[in-house]
């Protein structure tokens, strides 16, 4: 049969289009779709509250794109993108008035910890040194190590609790800093393996830093998407794939969607095995999103939270993790831990002159149609009071909507499935390799395969390499 396509990739998220670089770059002819009429999955930026006032519509600050061993290999600068890196990666307010400060510096950061500084520094500097090897390993599927020793001291760190690990440190700020690292891999503290997303995130700080992407979290799409078709690849957008009917013939098809959805596709081409391990596929808590177009910056009353791109908002390491518990059995917080972004304090094209914009979010039950907007708002208002005040206009996203976005975000999973110890390395199912199914030419490429979510394009790179290996003997 003639191919119309060596190979077909399906979503134009980060890893879809990582996957369909990929596929390109080694000489095949590529064909990326997307259901929506803009590309991006997660990377889109759009004005939805005011005129002049950009907003991102999922992700909006990329350490890991910064980190990323495949994102950093491509000339992305050449299609476009500009990445902006506030001096302050990330900052947490406490009731007090002070604030913990993750710089690039470890030293600095360290400072901002008090009497647990020391502790901070011997906790932190292993993983900065070896920061480098360790990525390629982190950002990737289980196998052997390529630098086991310094992988090992990692992972003894790594696999615990982030309340677990929390022990160490004596002062509220420092337990608060770690809280709020720890609380990006959305589920409750006390997990294993909940420390893991919270030292990566503080390495890739000192490492590289916490960068904004200058227009948009859409510059990244778009540079992904020019240097693609810069080499050959093709784009169809508006093209929502229900059926394998839908899609040309091709050897390979690269699918950069969630199990739910490739068992619609898919499900009667897979094994019994296979269908079985994919309808056992957990997905966790979910997320209520507020954009804002603001009258002025954020007034927190912590200075440093004034320069930071990202706040976290929660006081304590015990009312986060008292928090993101109750999330996750079903109830919703009064005092929920809130991710902000103030990309405008650096990107003077997010507002008109003057102006600026706020992004946040807190974590609710998978599923959750609860309106959370009072309950961030005076989050906001508990640490920079004056706040509501210079609210001119607002956008909000309950979980459906989070979903109807994005249909890769379940319930408003915005990670495409919880990452907890269960599914660390086996997400989606049990297989020698993740991203391969039980079809013959058929892959898996999101942020349901390790290493899982965020905008590194790794997922699409390895499901890629997979199929040029299995498929094209590349």
């Amino acid at each position: 049969m003639q191919q119309d396509f060596d190979a077909v990739v399906i979503g134009s998220g980060p890893n879809g289009l990582s996957a369909a670089i990929t596929l390109q770059q080694a000489g095949l002819s590529v064909l990326l779709l997307e259901g929506k009429d803009t590309i991006g999955g997660g990377l889109r930026t759009a004005a939805l509250t005011l005129p002049g006032f950009l907003h991102d519509v999922c992700s909006a600050i990329h350490p890991m794109a910064a980190i990323s061993p495949f994102l950093t290999s491509l000339p992305l600068a050449q299609h476009g993108l500009e990445l902006i890196y506030p001096e302050v990666a990330a900052a947490h307010p406490l009731d007090d008035g002070s604030a913990a400060v993750l710089k690039k510096s470890l030293e600095e950061t360290a400072l901002s910890l008090g009497s647990d500084a020391d502790t901070y520094l011997r906790l932190m500097r292993p993983v900065v040194a070896g920061f480098s090897s360790l990525v390629p390993d982190i950002l990737g599927p289980l196998r052997f190590p390529k630098h086991p020793l310094i992988m090992a001291r990692f992972g003894l760190n790594a696999l615990t609790s982030a309340t677990h690990l929390a022990k160490r440190f004596h002062t509220p700020q420092a337990r608060a800093l770690w809280a709020g690292m720890a609380a990006h891999a959305i589920q409750p503290l006390s997990n294993l393996t909940s420390s893991a997303i919270g030292l990566v995130l503080l390495a890739s700080a000192h490492a590289q830093g916490w960068p904004v992407p200058k227009g948009g979290s859409v510059a990244i799409a778009n540079a992904l998407a020019s240097y693609f078709t810069s080499i050959g690849g093709k784009i169809e957008t508006g093209t929502y794939i229900r059926t394998l009917s839908q899609l040309p013939a091709a050897r390979a098809l690269i699918f950069d969607v969630t199990p739910r959805q490739l068992l619609e596709i898919a499900g009667d081409r897979f094994s019994a095995l296979y269908k079985w391990q994919l309808q056992r596929y957990r997905y966790g808590m979910g997320v209520f999103k507020i954009d804002w177009a603001l009258d002025g910056p954020i007034p927190f009353t912590a200075p440093a939270c004034r320069q930071a791109g990202t706040v976290h908002l929660g006081n304590t390491l015990e009312e986060i993790a008292a928090d993101e518990l109750a999330s996750s059995r079903g109830l919703h917080p009064r005092k929920p831990f809130v991710l902000l972004a103030q990309q405008s304090l650096f990107d003077t094209t997010r507002a008109p002159e003057g102006k600026h914009t706020a992004w946040a979010y807190c974590h609710v039950p998978h599923g959750s149609k609860a309106d959370m907007t009072a309950i961030i708002e005076q989050q906001v208002e508990r640490v920079a009071p004056g706040f509501k005040k210079l609210i001119l206009a607002k956008h909000t996203m309950d979980t459906a909507q989070v979903e109807a976005y994005n249909p890769n975000y379940i319930g408003g999973d915005i990670n495409g499935g919880i990452i907890d110890i269960g599914q660390l390395y086996t997400r989606p199912a049990l297989r020698w390799s993740p991203y391969k199914t039980s079809a013959k030419g058929m892959y898996i490429c999101s942020s349901a395969t390790p290493p899982g979510g965020g905008v590194h394009g790794m997922c699409g790179y390895h499901a890629a390499k997979k199929a040029l290996k299995d498929v094209f003997g590349a």
